[in-house]
């Protein structure tokens, strides 16, 4: 394709068409895919709102297929550390860790520990029992059925 073009280094192109799933830069003689994923630090609903056609950008060469004749670029991978951060409105405040203590417990305990007002085994066993009266009814049912069918 071309021996001047190497992985990682940052080239600046001129987009010569835009298509739903990214923008076509040409890099002098050969042309590379600049990913819609690879555009900006941001979501990307419309590609056309972040480039047009003869805009000149600067991409970092992400891959080269020789073999298939194919170039990946990103636009969002070649722009200075500080603005490749996506901004956010909120300053990222990290949030100090809790101290593990012996009073702490497990929140999973907590979540599936039984509760004090419902006494589980007579609980389970009230479910049970109707669980099994409505199976013995469904059989029943079913065995009249298949009684009737057999005559």
């Amino acid at each position: 394709m071309s021996e001047k073009l190497e992985v990682g280094s940052i080239v600046e192109g001129k987009v010569v068409r835009v298509k739903p799933f990214g923008a076509i830069v040409s890099l002098g003689n050969v042309q590379g895919l600049v990913h819609i994923s690879q555009v900006a630090n941001s979501f990307v609903q419309d590609i056309n709102d972040h480039v047009k056609v003869g805009d000149m950008v600067k991409v970092k060469i992400l891959s080269i297929d020789e073999e298939n004749h194919k170039i990946a670029l990103s636009i969002r991978d070649a722009l200075p550390k500080e603005e490749r951060r996506p901004k956010s409105d909120k300053p990222f405040h990290k949030q100090p860790r809790r101290q593990h203590t012996e009073t702490t417990s497990n929140p999973a305990q907590e979540y599936f520990r039984p509760q004090s007002s419902v006494n589980a085994s007579s609980d389970f066993e009230e479910k049970m029992k109707e669980w099994m009266k409505q199976a013995n009814d469904r059989q029943t049912s079913l065995n009249k059925r298949a009684n009737k069918r057999s005559y």
